[in-house]
């Protein structure tokens, strides 16, 4: 048995079972009170020690050595009791010789605390079976230390059913490492009951049995989860997951959601825009695919989202992104409305994390602090993090690097980095990397990025088919993304399909696609989406876009939200539209905005005294996509303000939208500067809107040109509006040119 296997181990052992009643009993204290430290199955973190009836390591030598020498007088008068203590005390000491004789003489006269010592000696000794008969005798006696013993002597050499009959006799005896190796062995099985004996042991202050229930719990958590919340890497089409609506008047909520962070993403810039081509959406809107320049190969696909350092770990600093449970549950807290949570069982698995990790558990300290962490309590996980790191646990070290580097502290962060990396961390290699690569430190970023794959993180692979692409290394880009795609990557094989996409390789790409598809890629449904429209296959496109959108995918939602509007089903429009918009597209919120508006009845004029009205909902959307940079939104709110009369806000928005190329608002703009008597201003606006292609303003420029008697000007203009139409603009514009030519005639 592997915990009885040296010297250290076998005198931290709590095979000295319970204290005698007898003459011996005044030093009862000094020898049984010792600490149990059971090995389970050679975990290196899984090492459980219990406190007995009193602490051995306070009493000095010299009581030590007056103790001895009382026991062994008392044992060579046949004191049985004295035989056991003496034997222990010897057996403690490392002195097999000299412990066997006396435990032999206890054991003979029925000490069954003799005999369970006795037992851990010819282990030792390496007489494994005569061992285990010696604690079959103790076992049978009541000896619940001698049960345990027994049940994994069994276990060992593969009798399970007798294990577990032992190990239960252990566990039913209240004995806490019994419990928890019968915990153990259930759960191997998987069998029903290992949570109720996990619970025992833990309760008796078991830190591994503490650990392992709260991962238990958090199981079970994330199972209720899944069945509660309906999350999956892609969720079924048509019921987008998406963030609940902003309500009119706090546009402030509900703000753009960072899209690439499933979990936190190591940023790895200087390596983002190698892998990643142009936005799936057009700035009008529209559809990747809807144009022939758009089914150009590779113009509307994009690579990962989070082409940031690969699919390193995330929320949880390093552990919520590569531990599924807790993940599923990051996720169903985020989706709780409003952030709410009522007590259960994460709330229980947190106790028992933190009572495992207050005994010194790093791995319990870890998920302790990846759970505050995603509850917002940063300065709390900081503390737990930074205890498993200095314990040696190098994903905490790597998660408190996170946290230093999302407080600011890059430094630090470095060197929480450096600190895992060097234990083995690959996730931290990639951490390392991406920061080299921000400050453009390629070189180094390779380095740490090839270290993060010589540690088996297939990110690594993944960051350097990035930093290749980046650097116009497409071959080796290439080379590196094939490496992680074939190893399960799944962004690697979307990046992978929009290399060859761009090269021309249609019939190689569209297989990338679809397997990082179906391995959980929404970027990669969405890619297959743009590939489908480029083929003129609308239905198939929406099927993918649905399914991305349902995953969350922003644009995704938006193209299926114009889809459904183009088949007239407002209602589903408005849904998608919605979660679009709450993920931050400008367009989608313009596009939702107009939804609204079409409904609204059209405003009576205002009557005397009235109070203006609170802004509405529509509104409120228009001023989202403005405040974004939408062009069409910003003149529609300058619209709104002044037909409020609020001239200088107005202005303020038509001059937005005209700064970064809207005819219209230039337009807008100019109208409003001519009726305040800045005519000349007016027609350098309008003159840029007729130059865009706005007939409108060609018109407004004739009319001015005619007022100054610049009449060659005016027809100039003219025949630029008749050009541009509108038909009613034509019609004007014609009149006017005849007339101006008649004057110039005449």
């Amino acid at each position: 048995m592997e915990f009885m296997g040296d010297r250290a181990t076998l005198l931290e052992t709590g095979r000295f079972v319970q204290p005698h009643a007898g003459s011996a009993g005044d030093a009862m204290h000094s020898v049984d009170a010792v600490e149990a430290v059971d090995a389970v199955d050679g975990r290196g973190d899984n090492v459980v020690r219990t406190g007995g009836l009193g602490a051995t390591e306070n009493v000095d030598a010299e009581e030590t050595a007056g103790v001895e020498a009382r026991h062994r007088s008392a044992a060579d008068h046949g004191d049985t009791a004295s035989m056991s203590v003496l034997g222990a005390l010897l057996l403690r000491r490392g002195d097999l010789d000299g412990a066997e004789p006396y435990l032999r003489g206890a054991t003979a006269d029925g000490d069954r605390a003799a005999a369970n010592n006795l037992g851990v000696l010819l282990h030792q000794r390496g007489y494994a079976d005569e061992a285990a008969g010696w604690w079959r005798i103790a076992a049978v006696a009541g000896s619940a230390a001698a049960a345990h013993a027994l049940g994994r002597h069994f276990r060992e050499r593969g009798d399970e059913p007798a294990a577990e009959y032992w190990l239960r006799q252990s566990a039913e005896q209240g004995h806490a490492l019994g419990a928890y190796a019968l915990a153990d062995l259930l759960e191997h099985r998987g069998e029903d009951g290992a949570e109720r004996w996990l619970r025992t042991a833990a309760e008796q202050g078991h830190r591994e049995a503490a650990y392992r229930l709260a991962r238990a719990l958090e199981r079970r958590a994330a199972e209720e989860a899944r069945k509660g919340e309906g999350i999956g890497p892609l969720g079924p089409a048509g019921t987008p997951s998406c963030p609940a609506p902003v309500p009119a008047g706090r546009r402030d909520e509900g703000a753009a959601m960072d899209s690439t962070r499933g979990g936190r993403r190591v940023p790895a810039t200087g390596a983002e825009g190698g892998a990643r081509t142009a936005g799936g959406t057009r700035g009008d809107g529209m559809p990747p695919g809807g144009t022939q320049a758009d089914r150009t190969p590779g113009v509307g696909v994009r690579a990962d989202r989070g082409a940031r350092g690969g699919d390193v770990a995330g929320g949880g600093g390093a552990v919520w992104q590569t531990d599924a449970g807790l993940r599923v549950l990051a996720e169903a807290e985020a989706a709780r409305p409003g952030g709410a949570r009522e007590p259960g069982l994460l709330d229980e698995a947190v106790q028992w994390h933190r009572q495992a990790a207050a005994r010194g558990h790093r791995r319990a300290a870890l998920h302790l602090g990846a759970i505050l962490e995603k509850r917002g309590e940063l300065r709390e996980a900081g503390r737990w993090y930074l205890t498993a790191a200095k314990d040696g646990e190098a994903r905490a070290a790597c998660a408190l690097g996170f946290l230093l580097r999302d407080a600011g502290d890059e430094e630090s962060a470095a060197v929480w980095w450096l600190r895992a990396a060097q234990d083995g961390d690959g996730n931290a290699a990639n951490a390392l990397g991406a920061l080299h690569a921000a400050r453009g430190e390629a070189q180094s970023a390779e380095r740490w990025y090839r270290a993060a794959m010589d540690a088996g993180d297939v990110n690594g692979a993944y960051n350097l088919g990035l930093l290749c692409a980046a650097q116009d290394r497409t071959a080796q880009a290439e080379q590196w993304y094939r490496r992680a795609a074939y190893a399960g990557h799944r962004e690697a094989a979307n990046a992978l399909a929009v290399l060859l996409l761009q090269a021309g390789d249609h019939a190689g790409a569209e297989p990338w696609f679809s397997k990082a598809a179906e391995a959980g890629s929404v970027d990669a449904a969405f890619n297959l989406g743009i590939l489908h429209v480029g083929r003129d296959d609308d239905r198939t496109a929406l099927s993918w876009y649905e399914r991305a959108a349902a995953a969350g995918h922003t644009e995704a939602a938006l193209q299926v939200g114009i889809a459904r509007l183009k088949e007239g089903d407002e209602q589903a429009a408005e849904r998608h539209l919605r979660c679009a918009a709450g993920g931050g597209s400008a367009e989608a919120a313009f596009r939702l905005a107009t939804v609204l508006d079409a409904r609204r009845p059209p405003p009576g004029p205002p009557a005397l005294g009235e109070p203006m009205a609170e802004k509405s909902e529509c509104e409120e959307w228009y001023e989202r996509a403005a405040e974004q940079g939408h062009r069409r939104a910003q003149v529609r709110v300058g619209m709104l303000a002044a037909a409020r009369g609020d001239t200088a806000e107005a202005a303020r928005w038509y001059r937005e939208a005209a700064e970064a190329g809207s005819r219209s608002g230039a337009f807008n703009l100019g109208l409003l500067l001519a009726r305040e008597g800045s005519e000349r201003e007016a027609a350098l606006w309008w003159t840029r809107a007729a130059r865009a292609g706005h007939g409108r303003a060609a018109l407004r420029l004739a009319l001015l040109a005619a007022r100054r008697g610049e009449l060659a000007e005016g027809q100039r203009w003219c025949a630029r509006a008749v050009e541009l139409g509108p038909a009613e603009v034509a019609e004007r514009a014609a009149k006017l040119r005849e007339a101006l030519i008649q004057e110039l005639t005449a």
